[in-house]
């Protein structure tokens, strides 16, 4: 009678065991939010007196335990499928954004302070795509005089710190811009050095958090996470739309986990019958007050440009 008691238990501890993996096996991780919760609320059982507590039988502590550790599993299953499922979005983006070689453009940049008194900054910027590496890109300040000759030169990489130098046209001299220096703040405006990097899948881990529509667009909101260590960021929460895979909003979270800023991209075009870019950045500083807007003009590809044109020597010619 014990021998068969026990056979009972196991196989029905074993066919419930079953349909829960199968009921795990078949969840939709874009779920995975209101599932977690309500595994918590399973999970919050009522207290009682440690003294007066005693378990009904070793049966019942062992289901207990049974449940506790696929609930565990379970967990680990999502936040595994949702690691996964952001990555291959990121992954997507870039691949669909390859090819195009290398662009120029031109640029306004409208800088805000708090109380909305504005200044003006005109720039133009090259970029050269690198096959197996980040990209390269050289910015030059042409307007106003103070600034004038300005030039920036990013070389982005995908598993180790970007390189990134400033010329000063007053000091006539290049300056290397720290590692640990690249969350300050580019030349007054509310961008970070680390913003004008290239985007690299491996900077990043990811997380999916849910499909949202913005602005009528149906969007996949996707948490970055910087793998770099002096990131000025622990997170970004970046809208990529479903149809194009292109960026719609960033919001940005400082170390402490405070909103920092969020970046809106207006006005898409395409180019090439492929390649997307916006007309228009908008950065609001939610700490500051302080907004930066960015107006896009005259992108030219494949105009030729080399590997030379992007060493430190180009800084002092860069126009």
């Amino acid at each position: 009678m014990t021998v068969h008691f026990q056979y009972k238990f196991s196989f029905g501890f074993y066919s419930i065991f079953q349909k829960i993996m199968e009921r795990i096996m078949n969840i939709n991780i874009s779920l995975h939010a209101q599932y977690l919760s309500q595994f918590k609320s399973t999970l919050r059982f009522k207290s009682k007196p440690r003294s007066k507590f005693k378990p009904k039988s070793k049966f019942g502590s062992l289901i207990s335990v049974g449940i506790v550790s696929l609930l565990a599993l379970n967990i680990s299953y999502v936040n595994a499928g949702v690691k996964e499922k952001g990555r291959t979005i990121a992954e997507e983006a870039e691949l669909r954004d390859r090819g195009w070689q290398d662009t120029s453009a031109n640029l306004e940049m409208m800088l805000y302070n708090k109380k909305g008194q504005s200044s003006l900054r005109k720039l133009s910027i090259k970029t050269l795509e690198v096959e197996g590496d980040g990209d390269k890109s050289i910015t030059t300040f042409n307007y106003p005089r103070d600034v004038q000759g300005t030039a920036f030169l990013s070389y982005s990489h995908a598993l180790k710190p970007d390189q990134q130098w400033l010329f000063l046209p007053a000091l006539k001299r290049v300056k290397r811009i720290a590692s640990a220096n690249k969350s300050g703040p580019f030349l007054g405006s509310e961008l970070a050095y680390e913003d004008l990097a290239s985007f690299e899948v491996e900077k990043y881990d990811y997380e999916y958090l849910k499909d949202e529509k913005l602005n009528g667009e149906d969007t996949y909101v996707v948490r970055f996470l910087p793998k770099y260590e002096y990131s000025g960021y622990k997170y970004q929460e970046v809208w990529i739309d479903q149809a194009e895979y292109r960026l719609l909003k960033v919001d940005y979270y400082d170390r402490k986990g405070a909103k920092l800023k969020t970046m809106l991209l207006n006005g898409y075009n395409q180019y090439l019958d492929k390649y997307w870019r916006a007309d228009e950045y908008v950065i609001n500083n939610h700490q500051t007050g302080k907004k930066t807007v960015l107006k896009w003009r005259d992108y030219q590809f494949r105009t030729a440009l080399l590997d030379k044109d992007f060493d430190k020597n180009s800084l002092k010619r860069a126009r």
